[in-house]
């Protein structure tokens, strides 16, 4: 099988051949968890969307913390391949499929016996928490297969293999949708069964993952022998990866504060409208978020090679086409959001969705922007800068949002304008901060080939 090599050639046509799978695999994911939402809306019963919506936010913030991790995996696995480390690209591929499974036992239990007691703390409203419950507990009980997923994946990402997973989630996805159909509509399951077929779902791409890793001839094989946590190894990936998972998962936590405010209405079309739109943007928002991962891969493996003036190359394309993604995709989806919105329900919630839409389509680019120089910081190895100007630019800034202007003008835009005055800020910092850390780590590579010199 042959790598992508992500440290010489045309980076503007390498980057597209990264990213455009991922980016398709994404969109093929968010397409079947539409149809878990299209089906649960338009089959189920009355009030089951809201039900499954009001969990998104929770299942982000739980899962997250440990998904971010798998970004520390990514990233010390491409730089051990820039650097042509075979064995410490094998130990951390070991290290990484172990504490995927360890995080996913955690996370099964965990979320299991916490899940009613998040949703009342988030305020979900009565007629909705009971199915919200079921369908978070199930969800839970496959949080194994969801980890190693994800951090199988994650090493195929650092060899420039994209294109599997897209296959994986090709066959996941036809079989959730199918699942979906046959569980809701002919055996009426509702949310339990939405549940159910998205948890056999993320057990079969786990599995398809863990039989190409088995079977790949790359630097990245794994023995299933082999197992198990090599101590230095995690501690390179929680350093990277703990803070993308901590920033990822407060993130989350101001969406559930965004999320409890849209209780706040006390209105099931308001939480209905709001869940549409969500999932609207998700496919904008994923499409912007493949050059994200461009960035964290290409920069690990040049800043692994030695190779820092590509990192800048790397950061500037990424940025032109998460722009234009953004741009191209979000008005494209704007000019046709009437039609999107009726593909997950009707009425009055049409009017709700469309507030929510109308503000983050618009300027949904910035959000991209914002995501870029984060992939290329921690590329470089710094995750801890772009943790904390994230947690005080998106989490920080929108609290004190919802509990100042939105408490004294509660009205939903007022609300979800929050939204693209909190990239703006966030992303100015990151690129000052990407800046700093970029000329300090070409200064010390030049002092490194100096000392080398002499």
């Amino acid at each position: 099988m042959k790598t992508l090599n992500m440290t010489e050639g045309n980076f503007f046509k390498k980057i597209l051949i990264f990213s455009i799978p991922v980016m398709l695999s994404s969109i093929l994911q968010l397409l079947f968890n539409a149809v878990d939402m299209v089906v649960i809306g338009k089959f189920g019963e009355e009030g089951s969307l809201a039900a499954v919506g009001a969990t998104s936010s929770l299942i982000n913030f739980i899962t997250n913390l440990f998904i971010g991790v798998s970004i520390g995996a990514n990233v010390v696995v491409a730089r051990a391949i820039g650097a042509k480390d075979n064995d410490s690209v094998s130990r951390n591929v070991h290290t990484a499929i172990a504490f995927s499974l360890i995080a996913g036992l955690f996370l099964m239990i965990f979320g299991a016996l916490t899940s009613r007691i998040w949703l009342e703390m988030m305020g979900t409203t009565k007629d909705s928490i009971n199915r919200a419950t079921l369908y978070l507990r199930i969800y839970f009980l496959g949080s194994i297969f969801n980890m190693v997923y994800n951090f199988g994946a994650a090493i195929l990402r650092s060899i420039g293999e994209t294109k599997k997973p897209l296959y994986f989630l090709t066959i996941a996805g036809v079989t959730n949708a199918l699942l979906n159909l046959l569980f809701v509509i002919v055996f009426k399951m509702d949310v339990m069964g939405v549940a159910i077929a998205t948890i056999i779902s993320q057990g079969l791409s786990a599995v398809l993952v863990i039989i190409f890793l088995v079977r790949t001839d790359t630097v990245i094989k794994l023995y299933i022998k082999k197992i198990r946590i090599h101590a230095h190894e995690l501690k390179r990936m929680v350093l990277v990866g703990l803070p993308a998972g901590i920033q990822s998962s407060l993130i989350s936590v101001s969406n559930v504060f965004i999320q409890s405010a849209v209780n706040s209405f006390k209105s099931t079309v308001v939480v209905t409208g709001n869940t549409a739109a969500q999932n609207i943007e998700g496919f904008v928002w994923t499409s912007m978020n493949s050059f994200y991962q461009a960035s964290i891969t290409f920069t690990s493996q040049n800043y692994g090679a030695n190779k820092i003036k590509n990192c800048l190359k790397v950061i500037l394309i990424c940025m032109l086409y998460a722009f234009l993604t953004g741009i191209i995709v979000g008005y494209g989806a704007y000019l046709i959001r009437d039609g999107l919105i009726h593909l997950y329900t009707s009425g009055e919630a049409v009017k709700y969705a469309n507030t929510r839409l109308t503000i983050i389509l618009l300027t949904y680019f910035l959000c991209g922007l914002m995501d870029i120089p984060v992939g290329s910081l921690r590329g470089l190895g710094k995750s801890t800068i772009p943790m904390v100007v994230s947690i005080l630019g998106m989490v920080v800034f929108r609290i004190i949002w919802i509990l100042t202007v939105f408490k004294y003008n509660h009205e939903l835009w007022v609300l979800y304008i929050s939204y693209p005055i909190s990239w703006i800020i966030t992303a100015s910092v990151h690129y000052i901060s990407f800046i700093f850390v970029y000329n300090k780590k070409k200064k010390q590579l030049y002092n490194l080939t100096l000392e080398l010199g002499n």
